[in-house]
């Protein structure tokens, strides 16, 4: 049974500090979590219009839409926002490596009772598909 009592909102961007929202990128069909980035409203809309996930890099303080240099792209296939309307949640279809290091996921280092170790193999070097800005 639908639950009608909760308003149906996209995301509130004015929750976020300088209007950006935690977005988290996760693979569609395995459900293992990719990375997490920024969203603004535009950034947002462009996701919805191109079905592309496109993202704010506060570091370089412009628009990136996931792959653009590299060819890791990001499909998205499914788009949720949560219970506070403040993080939304992306599942995609990635090619390639999420992260900017060469691994397949952001989330490469575990930490257990000896330390923080890698637990992934890289996919490809950075050098390799990131031009130097």
């Amino acid at each position: 049974m639908t639950d009608f009592s909760t308003p149906v909102t996209g995301p509130d961007f004015s929750r976020g500090e300088g209007g950006l929202l935690p977005a988290i990128a996760q693979d569609a069909e395995t459900g293992e979590v990719l990375m997490m980035a920024w969203m603004n409203q535009p950034a947002f809309e462009e996701t919805l219009q191109t079905g592309q996930a496109t993202y704010w890099s506060r570091s370089r303080g412009k628009y990136w839409r996931k792959g653009e240099e590299s060819g890791h792209r990001q499909t998205v296939r499914a788009i949720f926002i949560d219970c506070d309307a403040d993080t939304i949640l992306l599942k995609v279809d990635q090619v390639g490596a999420a992260c900017h290091e060469g691994y397949r996921s952001c989330f490469f280092r575990q930490v257990d009772s000896v330390g923080v170790r890698v637990v992934a193999t890289k996919l490809v070097e950075p050098t390799a598909v990131y031009k130097k800005s």
